[in-house]
């Protein structure tokens, strides 16, 4: 019992820095993206700011995990807090220096995605090796709720410092953030010895019995190809909605509305922790993206910031709905012993959206600008109505699929 205590007791140490690590990487992102945009005047250079902060992690996350079951995952989630702060300092100093270049943000955006690309396999193993599994699902949703935190706090947060100073602020206290993670991890790893694996396939022997497993059920292939869309329509609401807004409003107004928006996802998030969802997932799921589309549609009508903050809110309401009949037809169909892979291809393959949106989202909102003659926010409502309309389109064709509607009775073929 004692032991038991005192693993919990330290995963909530860890936790903590966590949480701290998380709402310093929030307010990062949203200072970046904001002095991009005011520097640039272009939804591309903020769209290529996101993609090298996410792209890197993507890639790199297969290989960190190998090196979670290999190493000290303690050592290693301390490597890749410290070592990711680097790319923080050096855009900091770049700045402190005289101006920090669209090439030098992107330099130490680069630099701290490839480093934090060590930390998420590390640290969820490592919950593992604190925890009971009758702790497992407490601290399931404490790490979710820690990873929220740079969509909730981060962004209102990071509007009143930089209306009260200016992103340096930002980058500071994210670099002391790391300091903090570094000191909570180090306190954590006395005493605690990794479990090793026994078996090390290597990663593509994984990718390609994950790839067999989705393949050989058309039903899940085609959900998985939904979600990737979803992905990518989500990726492009994310990152044309701040040039949206700042085309008419200041970054402190940004930044309450981007929290209100996020806490769509945690309001409808705790209803389905509480209800959940017994029948109909097919239906709910064409049902939530079809809403979906039509709130992303109606954010770009008009640059009103209430309408925009309501129809925000209720667009990412609705993803956790879809996320949760996508997760339950594809998890009642995969074999026990083939979920990890097939899990581990259908995330990377999903995760893809984002790069989709991340490359693409801002040369269109910025091409629409030029070709319409408008500025570089109504560009991106364009591109962001453009979208709602085809995510809809999604919401109606994917239960036309035989394959698909036989997922809820477990006979897709």
């Amino acid at each position: 019992m004692n032991n038991q205590t005192s693993g919990f007791s330290r995963f909530l140490l860890l936790w903590c820095g966590e949480l701290i690590s998380s709402i310093g990487g929030g307010l990062t992102s949203f200072g970046l993206a904001v002095y991009v945009f005011n520097e640039t005047g272009s939804a591309a250079s903020m769209a290529v700011v996101s993609l090298l902060a996410f792209l890197p992690t993507l890639l790199l996350t297969a290989p960190a995990g190998v090196l979670a079951d290999r190493f000290d995952r303690r050592l290693l989630m301390m490597i890749g807090d410290g070592c990711s702060g680097l790319g923080v300092c050096y855009i900091l100093v770049c700045m402190l220096t005289g101006h920090a270049s669209l090439t030098q943000i992107c330099i130490g955006v680069t630099v701290s995605s490839v480093f934090s690309a060590l930390l998420e396999p590390s640290y969820r193993a490592t919950v593992t090796d604190l925890l009971t599994k009758e702790e497992f699902s407490k601290a399931s949703g404490m790490v979710s709720l820690a990873g929220s935190a740079r969509y909730l706090i981060s962004p209102a947060l990071a509007g009143f410092l930089m209306a009260a100073s200016d992103i340096k602020l930002l980058l500071v206290i994210d670099i002391a953030t790391f300091i903090v993670t570094v000191i909570t991890t180090g306190i954590v790893r006395q005493g605690i010895v990794s479990a090793k694996s026994g078996e090390h396939d290597s990663f593509f022997s994984s990718f390609r019995e994950g790839w067999r497993t989705i393949a050989r059920n058309r039903g899940i292939l085609i959900l998985t190809a939904v979600s990737g869309i979803m992905t990518c329509f989500m990726g492009t609401f994310q990152i044309l909605a701040e040039p949206m807004i700042l085309d008419f409003t200041d970054s402190r107004t940004l930044g309450i509305a981007e929290t209100v928006c996020a806490c769509g996802m945690l309001i409808s998030g705790l209803f389905l922790g509480i209800k959940g969802i017994r029948s109909g997932y097919v239906r709910i799921l064409s049902l939530s993206l079809a809403f979906a589309g039509i709130m992303m549609a109606l954010f770009g009508v008009k640059q009103n910031i209430y309408l925009m903050g309501g129809v925000g809110f209720l667009f990412f309401a609705m993803l956790p709905f879809a996320n949760n009949c996508m997760d339950y037809l594809m998890r009642t169909n995969i074999p026990d012993e083939k979920q990890g892979r097939a899990w581990g291809l259908i995330g990377f393959l999903s995760q893809l959206g984002y790069v989709a949106a991340y490359g693409l989202a801002g040369l269109l909102a910025d091409f629409a600008a030029e070709r319409m003659h408008v500025t570089v926010g109504r560009g991106s409502a364009c591109i962001v109505i453009l979208s709602g309309a085809l995510l809809f389109a999604l919401s109606a064709v994917t239960p036309l699929f035989r394959s698909v509607r036989a997922l809820e009775k477990g006979t897709s073929q």
